[in-house]
């Protein structure tokens, strides 16, 4: 009897938003030699194992941003299944950090506020329309 191939376990992945007051997010662009190369995110990283998201998403952002995140909240999670690879998103949100946000990677950094960087990371866009309610509420 053959065994059946159990699909590829997700991995997680911590995702901050920083926000400003004004309502602006930080978007980052994904460097040269990574799958989907040039396409924007919010930035954040692979939880290592044994690690707490929070702990992987201050971790990520202090090695690729170098900003030290003081508060986030949890605010949603998405699994995205990619031709590379099927990834569990965890989102936080964090209105307090300590640094000005620079590319350590060598990646580009954008400040949005009506998004107008192209192309979004194709599980980035449905957020993009629930954050807008977030960040501008009727």
């Amino acid at each position: 009897m053959a065994m059946t191939e159990h699909p590829t376990k997700p991995i997680d992945v911590a995702v901050g938003i920083l926000m400003r007051r004004n309502g602006d997010v930080l978007l980052g662009q994904r460097p040269a030699g990574k799958p989907y190369e040039g396409y924007w995110e919010f930035p954040g990283g692979k939880v290592e194992s044994g690690e707490e998201i929070v702990d992987a998403l201050k971790r990520e952002f202090i090695e690729e941003l170098g900003v030290r995140i003081l508060s986030a909240d949890p605010w949603c999670g998405v699994e995205h299944v990619y031709p590379h690879a099927h990834v569990r998103l965890h989102f936080y949100i964090s209105r307090e950090w300590e640094g000005e946000p620079t590319g350590l990677e060598g990646q580009a950094l954008a400040w949005q506020g009506t998004l107008g960087v192209e192309p979004l990371l194709p599980a980035t866009i449905p957020l993009i329309e629930w954050l807008d309610r977030l960040r501008y509420p009727a």
